[in-house]
């Protein structure tokens, strides 16, 4: 007889503040079985991640916890702490959204990774050092003794989430809580991770709860669905027939919700925005006592690109490809080799005090929204916080401008006056979103700017960001392992692979009639991911 890893029953989880209590999960009752993958998904919000973290008592202080969350039999709420600790990150282990959040900025890789090692197995040295390389191979960090010294803003957002999956896996973990493990990751490593977790779920005897947002995973690596909306499980069922017969309105609308369509036309005579000429971005590897350069991480090399007036470029390729190096390069964020033009005006070699003007034009929207929001602002002062600095919007209320702003990208004006870590994943999203686009730039970087939202609010995001071009005439740097959201919202495409612009050309010639091998391995590996869809 299977045993049962993990039951839930009757979870009821509500947070009190400022004397109010309001319920976030309604009654909500699952099992996972040892061996099985149990996929619970929905939309920001809906009580997922709430959910999984309450089985090992990992809420906040505010939280009010009822019910059952069994592991093995052995009861998790209200256990000892100390019979916690023994089973997190040994018996059941966790993969986190943000791995900025979990990741220690002042900790090299190999620290961290070898803290679980000798916590948990005692290992030290060498054999700590050869475990670690392991981990990070299996995870697919290439040449990871190159990385092992590494600190994580020394690493691309993809390679940061593989690290935060290799410390989860390290101890060989009973029950394994993935929070959107491939939320950062392109396509290609996408389907390497689901393949190992399958591996490991097979030959480990490991059981899973895989929390995603993204159906077409779900398809592939889950034995059971369980669909949640507003705290409660509306549907669940082995996953064949939750995907071939969904019963409940909510999942039926959740399976089509699909990006789609196409940017408007580019006008013919809309003027260039920003042009690269053989952009180079080599970082120097410095070794010895004297720190001398033996070598580069030749990070971007002789990239030349263009942008119009309300055009989209979209930016695609492997983690560490280049991608986001490229466009913090053209923002004047890092140092670079080549030319630079924006706006009709060489910045290339302008100075720092010279480049202040132009940064109310020129936005970013970073992949990692909770690594890019100050825990200690509202989302109403992160929101304004530019209007100061670059004198925009004289005249009027500044808290006025902010609600505009919230309500145009999808956000509740009454939460004006609420901190980050009271909004889910996908709004502090917006929240970034809304930050970069109340300046009214004409250039926006968007970093993965959909990652961390599901498919009903990514087509809410897609429109928004297609309304505002047309109505403003913006021109967007688009960066995306997301190939769909990628044709959604493209005119032209560029695809990078290990610093090098490989491919470019309009949406449909990459996509329809790609000419690279790397590109069309690319485009297969998302057509894999996305067959349930």
């Amino acid at each position: 007889m299977t045993k049962c890893a993990l039951e839930v029953k009757d979870l009821r989880i509500s947070f009190r503040q400022e004397g109010v209590s309001k319920e976030a999960v309604k009654g909500v009752s699952f099992h996972v079985d040892e061996g099985e993958t149990v996929a619970l998904v929905g939309e920001s919000g809906s009580g997922k991640s709430i959910t999984a973290l309450s089985t090992v008592s990992l809420l906040s202080d505010n939280a009010e916890v009822s019910g059952s969350a069994k592991y093995l039999g052995s009861e998790m709420i209200g256990a000892s702490e100390k019979e916690l600790r023994r089973v997190r990150g040994n018996d059941i282990s966790f993969i986190f959204q943000e791995p900025m959040t979990s990741l220690n900025p002042l900790h090299t890789i190999e620290k961290q990774l070898t803290e679980g090692i000798l916590l948990h197995q005692g290992k030290t040295g060498d054999a700590a050092r050869d475990a670690v390389i392991e981990l990070l191979t299996k995870v697919g960090i290439h040449d990871p003794e190159s990385r092992l010294n590494a600190y994580p803003h020394q690493l691309s957002g993809g390679q940061r989430q593989r690290v935060m999956i290799a410390m989860a896996l390290a101890n060989g973990p009973e029950l394994l809580i993935a929070d959107e493990p491939t939320t950062a990751l392109d396509v290609t490593i996408q389907a390497q991770i689901l393949e190992l977790l399958a591996d490991l779920k097979k030959s480990e005897g490991m059981s899973l709860l895989f929390i995603t947002h993204d159906l077409g995973i779900v398809r592939k690596i889950a034995d059971r669905v369980c669909v949640m909306k507003d705290g409660e499980i509306v549907e669940t069922g082995p996953t064949l027939e939750i995907f071939d017969n969904p019963q409940h309105p909510y999942t039926q609308m959740l399976l089509n919700a699909e990006p789609s369509g196409a940017p408007e036309p580019v006008a013919p005579d809309a003027k260039t925005l920003v042009r690269t000429d053989d952009l180079r971005i080599w970082f120097p590897i410095h070794r010895g006592l004297l720190k001398r350069t033996v070598g580069h991480v030749k990070a971007v090399n002789a990239a030349s690109i263009s942008v119009r007036a309300g055009e989209t470029l979209g930016i695609v390729g492997e983690s560490g490809s280049g991608k986001t190096t490229l466009a913090l390069a053209i923002m004047r964020l890092i140092q670079s080799e080549g030319g630079i033009e924006f706006d009709g005006r060489a910045i290339d070699a302008l100075k720092s005090r010279d480049i202040t003007p132009l940064r109310k034009d020129m936005q970013i929207v970073f992949q990692d929204p909770f690594g890019s929001l100050s825990p200690r602002m509202t989302a109403g002062e992160i929101i304004a916080e530019g209007l100061a600095i670059h004198d925009v919007g004289k005249g009027r209320d500044p808290r006025e401008l902010v609600q505009d702003i919230m309500r145009e990208t999808g956000l509740d004006p009454a939460t004006i006056d609420r901190y980050p870590h009271e909004f889910s994943g996908g709004q502090r999203q917006r929240i970034a979103i809304a930050r970069a686009m109340i300046l009214r730039p004409k250039l926006v970087v968007l970093d993965e700017p959909t990652s961390a939202l599901d498919r009903t609010v990514q087509q809410q995001i897609i429109a928004l960001l297609r309304e505002l071009q047309n109505r403003y005439q913006l021109g967007y740097l688009f960066i995306s392992h997301d190939l769909k959201v990628v044709r959604a919202l493209s005119h032209n495409v560029v695809v990078m692979k290990q610093g090098d612009v490989v491919e470019a050309g309009t949406r449909e010639q990459i996509f329809d009639n790609p000419q690279t091998e790397y590109t069309r391995t690319l485009i297969k590996a998302a057509l894999d991911l996305n067959v349930a869809r």
